[in-house]
């Protein structure tokens, strides 16, 4: 992709500040759009729209005032946090038309289900949003790279920054395996050179 901006939907940038509302309160998030020079969005939050109209700009800037507000580690903790709830408000927005909510899915086997439900979420990305999702599994893992990312757009760190992703799909997987828990590790970003952001989820449980 060679285009000089990217966007996310109305809708998506409006759940990602409902989550952020729901974790830390209208007045933390205040405090982060002010930080991120975002102030036209306080109490002025993107319509439920399907235009895809929301920046990645905007949306990094988010990560990276949530580091300046409560310090790297409060601020990464907090991503995680977003991410999980910006599942819960996605599923509600987008669960029936990925079928995902539909009683033959979830009677599906255990491991088809989890590749399955990735895929699609995956193709969630690919065809609402400008971000770029590659799904593959290598031995007992589950590879999610994310060949544009929003969350590290223009960053530079000196480690992985997309902690949002990774609570998005840990909540996912979740959501997806009835209740188990799965290891989910950013091992690669852009922010910090790499040519991807790369998540590895290891495909057994943990608990």
């Amino acid at each position: 992709m060679s285009r000089a901006a990217y966007y996310y939907p109305q809708k998506m940038g409006r759940i990602i500040l409902q989550s952020m509302e729901e974790v830390m309160g209208r007045d933390g998030v205040n405090t982060v759009l002010h930080l991120a020079s975002l102030e036209s969005l306080i109490d002025n939050y993107p319509l439920a729209s399907a235009e895809r109209t929301f920046p990645f700009g905007s949306i990094s800037r988010l990560q990276g005032a949530l580091e300046q507000a409560f310090g790297p580690q409060a601020g990464h903790g907090l991503a995680l946090r977003i991410g999980r709830a910006a599942f819960k408000y996605g599923i509600k927005e987008y669960g029936s038309l990925l079928g995902v909510t539909e009683p033959t899915f979830r009677l599906l086997p255990f491991t088809t289900k989890l590749r399955t439900g990735l895929t699609l979420l995956a193709g969630l990305f690919n065809k609402n949003t400008d971000q770029r999702v590659r799904v593959e599994e290598k031995s007992g893992q589950i590879i999610w790279n994310i060949e544009c990312c929003p969350l590290c757009w223009k960053r530079k760190a000196e480690e992985p920054v997309c902690h949002l992703a990774v609570g998005l799909l840990e909540e996912s997987l979740y959501w997806l395996s009835g209740g188990k828990v799965f290891n989910v590790q950013e091992t690669a970003c852009f922010a910090c050179g790499d040519p991807a952001c790369i998540i590895v989820i290891d495909r057994e449980p943990v608990a």
